[in-house]
């Protein structure tokens, strides 16, 4: 009941309806911890082939140059550079080119 508190109507107060709501809630919340990891790498993977297609080149040619020039920036920092710091970003363009 205590994890049920601040659900509305039934939910918070009539145990069996409490319990299959918590139950509920405690397999969403570990079917979304997964689910978040997926969605921020989507994210970072749209942000950096935006970035790359201004500088003339696809994601997937962009990905392979920086792993194969052994620059060891992951996708989160490369998204970063590629928002908010883009000429940081072209500099790293311009170095797998």
């Amino acid at each position: 009941m205590k994890q049920a508190k601040g659900y509305f109507g039934r939910r918070k107060n009539v145990w069996t309806v409490a319990k299959n709501a918590v139950e509920k809630a405690m397999l969403y919340a570990y079917r979304d911890r997964k689910n978040k990891k997926r969605n921020f790498r989507a994210l970072w993977i749209t942000r950096i082939n935006a970035g790359a297609r201004m500088h003339g080149m696809s994601y997937s040619q962009f990905m392979g140059k920086v792993k194969s020039n052994g620059i060891e920036l992951n996708r989160k920092v490369l998204a970063d550079l590629a928002m908010n710091h883009p000429d940081a970003f072209k500099a790293v363009v311009d170095k797998v080119k």
